[in-house]
């Protein structure tokens, strides 16, 4: 899964952009960017792939990605098939954390704000946002000038401070992929991604990081608080928590589809982690889980005309 650098620069004299995306899926690269995502899940359902994150998301979830941290949204393999009428709906807000000038965030008044875009760099996940968060995104598809920019600033402050957040990246992952000349740790990064559901040997990966495999090891330790195979299960494990929550495989399935050999290295391993066992974590996400819906927007262009959103809205 090679790394790509996606130009998310906004045009049309604008500090920032705004996009109402309507597709039959999402953008299937993985990626990066220097601006700031911000992203409202409408229609669309799959694997959201954050840092050495794998989770699956679900209408009316609400991202927070920072500068340069690599992503990917894979839609459900039904989206792709030939005959397929499904759609992915989102609207996703880009920006530069200098947009307003290099300093313009170190105004006390926005020293919150500040805070939260330097949280995102390990990618946010808001489950549950408010009617208020959602609102103001569908709005910021028509506003112009100064409300455009102030409903933005808005939107920034109450995120600030809300605390029903979760983190996505692990801060490991984020240091060591900021560090400079770190090219061979990328292409680690990327063939874990690409090969975690096959057997990986640490002399495999230490070679692609140029490195013996004892001193990658103290390397990787250092960097992630974790030894490589504890961060390796836990990457497996969270895509067995993706497949568990899709309730489509059975546990023996899931076990083999994550990169384990066998079922009870899978339960030791999925209960170490996760403090439960598979089959208690499937029953827990169906008594506790419900989807949220967010109700379509009619328009399809990049800015929804005032006159058609109030009718609607």
């Amino acid at each position: 899964m090679k790394l790509h650098l996606v130009d998310r620069r906004s045009c049309n004299n604008y500090s920032f952009s705004v996009s109402h995306h309507k597709y039959p899926s999402l953008l299937k690269v993985w990626h990066y960017h220097p601006e700031i995502e911000l992203v409202l899940l409408i229609k669309s359902t799959g694997t959201r792939f954050v840092g050495d994150s794998i989770e699956t998301f679900v209408p009316g979830q609400l991202v927070l990605l920072g500068e340069n941290l690599p992503h990917m949204w894979l839609n459900a393999p039904e989206y792709y098939t030939r005959d397929s009428k499904r759609e992915a709906e989102a609207i996703a807000v880009h920006f530069k954390l200098d947009f307003l000038g290099s300093e313009f965030l170190h105004a006390p008044e926005l020293f919150k704000v500040a805070d939260l875009l330097k949280r995102a760099r390990q990618g946010m996940l808001f489950n549950k946002p408010t009617k208020e968060i959602k609102n103001i995104m569908k709005e910021l598809l028509y506003c112009q000038g100064v409300e455009r920019l102030s409903k933005l600033l808005m939107l920034l402050n109450i995120l600030s401070n809300t605390t029903a957040y979760e983190y996505l990246s692990s801060e490991g992952f984020i240091n060591s992929f900021n560090q400079k000349e770190t090219n061979n740790l990328k292409k680690v990064y990327e063939y874990i991604f690409k090969n975690f559901d096959e057997p990986i040997q640490l002399n495999k990966v230490a070679e692609i990081a140029r490195m013996n495999p004892s001193a990658f090891s103290r390397f990787f330790k250092k960097i992630h608080k974790k030894t490589f195979t504890r961060y390796l299960n836990e990457i497996r494990i969270g895509y067995a928590c993706k497949l568990l929550m899709e309730n489509k495989h059975k546990i023996l399935a899931v076990c083999y589809d994550s990169g384990f050999t066998n079922i009870s290295n899978f339960n030791r391993q999925f209960k170490l982690i996760r403090g439960m066992t598979p089959s208690q974590f499937q029953k827990f996400y169906k008594l506790n889980h419900t989807n949220q819906y967010v109700e379509p927007i009619s328009a399809t262009g990049s800015f929804a005309k005032e006159e058609e959103y109030k009718e609607k809205y």
